[in-house]
């Protein structure tokens, strides 16, 4: 039986580690609208295997597969308020459940970690859905480009 071509690229790989996704979620980031990017203000892109246990807890999550990202920080309207020894904004990518995602979906895995990066975002800052897929036509185009 002889292999296909597309075989031979996947013999020798392994599941994409924590800093493959964190390189997929930097390189996702910067490609988004600088006009989107603001609204984060300073911001920590984290990648875990899964929640948190207090997080699994607080978000009332059935599994640990629930939940691919988790924005944590500060709307612009709330920045105002800051606290001396605040945390700045933070999103944190779980890298098993989008992992898991991206095996049961036709999407590439960096398809996935732009629209949950942009999901995370869009969602604490209230914008609709209609907003973010505009944001994620933009950052694709954007990559068409390059």
């Amino acid at each position: 039986m002889a292999r296909m071509n597309n075989s031979e690229d996947w013999q020798g790989r392994y599941s994409p580690s924590l800093e493959t996704i964190e390189s997929l979620a930097i390189e996702a980031y910067a490609r988004l609208p600088e006009a989107f990017r603001a609204l984060t203000g300073d911001i920590v892109i984290e990648i875990a295997d899964f929640p948190s246990d207090d997080v699994f807890e607080d978000m009332a999550l059935e599994t640990p597969f629930d939940l691919l990202g988790l924005f944590e920080g500060r709307g612009v309207s709330e920045r105002f308020t800051m606290e001396t020894g605040e945390m700045v904004n933070r999103i944190t990518l779980y890298r098993r459940p989008i992992l898991d995602y991206w095996a049961e979906n036709e999407e590439t895995l960096g398809d996935i970690v732009t629209h949950v990066l942009i999901h995370e975002i869009g969602h604490h800052f209230g914008l609709s859905d209609e907003d973010m897929e505009r944001i994620e036509e933009s950052a694709e185009n954007d990559e068409a480009r390059r």
